[in-house]
C-alpha cells in the first residue's frame, strides 16, 4: 500500500485525503497549526458554480487602482518593494484578457460542477455540515453594475447554468427574510452553501474513521530527494518516509516550494468575516452584495458576513477596521432592516486566501518530482472547490483519467 504524505491541512488537503483513503492509500496530514482556524473555517461557505470569471479579468486591473484609494474599498494591494509582489503583478497584468477568461470559464465551471455533486453526494451520508441548496442572489443597486451582473449571468447560462434576472420586486418576493435595498438582482439557482465549520469537522471525524494519521503542530522543514523523488519528509517532529507528496499549503506554498527548488506565484489574499450567532431575523438566501463585494450567508441558525481581498503577505496579521466597516456599511445599505453593528475586534475573523496570478487555481503533477503533486492557489474558491480538487488528487496518484480536464490547472 502506498503512503502518500499531504502537507497541509486545509479543506483542500482534508479533501485530498479522504478521497485518497477512499481508493485505499495510507494517508498521512501535516499541519503547523491546530487545524482549528483558518480560511477553511472562516470564509463564506459557499458552492458556486456561477464563479466562471477569475480573478485576472479585463478592467479588474483598472478597477483595483481606483480602489486603492479608498481605505473601504474591497479590493487592495498593499504596495511595498517587493519581488514577489512585482512579478505577481506582471504575470496578473499579463493574463488580465477576454482570451483567458473564454479559457477559463468552462474548466471553472466543470470543476465546480464536479464539486457541487460531490457535495450533494456527501450530505447525503451525513449532512451534519447544513448543505442546503438556495442558490445565490447577487445584489445590486446602480445601472452600470446591473448590466456588468447580467452579462456575467448571460455568460453562465450559455454554460449551462440556471440563473433568473430579477427586478426589485421578484428580489423582495424571493427574499423574505428581510427587506432589500436594491434595483433588481440575478438569482444563480446552482449554487448551494454550507456551515464551513462543521464541514471541516465532519472531515476530520471521516478520516480517523479512514485510519488517516494528522500531525498537527508539526512544521514542514525539509525534503530528502532521491531520483527526483522526495523520499523523506523532515519536519520538527521527525523525519516521515513517502511514495507521493502532496503539497496543499495555501497562501503558505511558495515557501514550502522553494524548499523543493519550485517557484509558485502565489500571494495571500486577506479577507475579513464575522458570524452573529442565533439570528432569527437575517436574509434567507446567501448573496453578494455586488457594489461592495460582500458575502451574506445564512449558516443554520447564524448568520455570516465576509469581504475584501487585500493582496498582502502572511505577516500581515493586523485587523483593518476600516476594511470591516466597508463590509459593515454595505450590510445596513443592502438590507436596512437589519442594523448590524460593528463587531468587536475578537469577534473579526481574518483569512489569507491564496491567490494565482491568473486566477485559477493550480492542481497538477510536478513534471520534475516525479512523486509531487500540487495543489494550491484557490483564492475566494478553496470551499466550492474542494472536493472536486480532492477527488482529482486521488485520481492523479492513482493514474486515473480525471473526472474534468485539468490542462487550465497546471503549474
Amino acid at each position: 500500500m502506498k503512503k502518500v504524505s499531504i502537507i497541509g491541512g486545509g479543506i483542500i488537503g482534508l479533501c485530498s485525503a479522504y478521497y485518497l483513503a477512499k481508493e485505499g492509500y495510507e494517508v498521512v496530514v501535516f499541519d503547523k497549526s491546530d487545524m482549528n482556524d483558518g480560511c477553511s473555517y472562516g470564509n463564506a461557505g459557499m458552492i458556486v458554480p456561477s464563479h466562471i470569471i477569475p480573478l485576472a479579468q479585463p478592467g479588474m486591473i483598472a478597477q483595483g487602482i481606483k480602489w486603492m484609494f479608498d481605505s473601504q474599498s474591497p479590493f487592495y494591494v498593499k504596495p511595498r518593494l517587493n519581488i514577489d509582489l512585482m512579478n505577481w503583478g506582471l504575470q496578473f497584468y499579463k493574463h488580465a484578457n477576454l482570451k483567458h477568461v473564454e479559457k477559463a470559464m468552462p474548466a471553472l465551471c466543470d470543476l465546480s460542477l464536479l464539486s457541487k455533486e460531490l457535495y450533494q453526494d456527501l450530505a447525503k451520508e451525513n449532512n451534519s455540515f447544513f448543505y442546503e441548496e438556495k442558490g445565490l442572489l447577487m445584489l445590486y443597486k446602480t445601472d452600470k453594475t446591473a448590466e456588468e451582473i447580467h452579462h456575467e449571468g448571460k455568460l453562465a447560462e450559455d454554460l449551462g447554468l440556471e440563473v433568473d434576472f430579477l427586478s426589485k420586486e421578484e428580489v423582495s418576493n424571493l427574499e423574505k427574510g428581510t427587506a432589500t435595498n436594491v434595483i433588481g438582482g440575478v438569482h444563480y439557482k446552482s449554487d448551494a452553501h454550507i456551515y464551513p465549520q462543521k464541514f471541516m469537522q465532519f472531515l476530520k471525524d471521516e478520516l480517523g474513521r479512514l485510519n488517516v494519521k494528522i500531525h498537527t503542530q508539526t512544521t514542514v522543514v525539509d525534503f530528502f530527494l532521491k531520483n527526483n523523488t522526495v523520499s523523506e519528509i523532515i519536519t520538527d517532529k521527525g523525519n516521515f518516509s513517502t511514495d507521493e507528496v502532496v503539497l496543499a499549503t495555501g497562501s503558505w506554498s511558495p515557501h514550502i516550494a522553494k524548499k523543493l527548488n519550485i517557484n509558485i506565484s502565489i500571494l495571500p489574499g486577506k479577507g475579513y468575516s464575522f458570524t452573529l450567532k442565533d439570528q432569527s431575523h437575517k436574509p434567507s438566501i446567501p448573496s453578494i452584495l455586488c457594489e461592495g463585494k460582500v458575502a451574506v450567508t445564512p449558516m443554520n441558525n447564524d448568520i455570516r458576513f465576509g469581504g475584501t481581498m487585500e493582496i498582502t503577505h502572511t505577516n500581515d496579521i493586523k485587523i483593518n477596521q476600516n476594511r470591516v466597516r466597508g463590509i459593515l456599511n454595505s450590510i445596513n445599505d443592502f438590507y436596512p432592516d437589519l442594523k448590524i453593528e460593528m463587531p468587536k475586534e475578537q469577534d473579526i475573523w481574518f483569512g489569507f486566501r491564496p491567490c494565482t496570478p491568473s486566477g485559477m487555481p493550480i492542481i497538477a503533477k510536478d513534471k520534475r518530482l516525479k512523486n509531487l503533486t500540487v495543489v494550491t492557489g484557490h483564492a475566494m474558491m478553496g470551499l466550492s472547490l474542494a472536493p472536486a480538487t480532492g477527488k482529482l488528487v486521488s485520481e492523479i496518484i492513482s493514474e486515473k483519467p480525471t473526472s474534468v480536464d485539468t490542462q487550465m490547472f497546471q503549474l
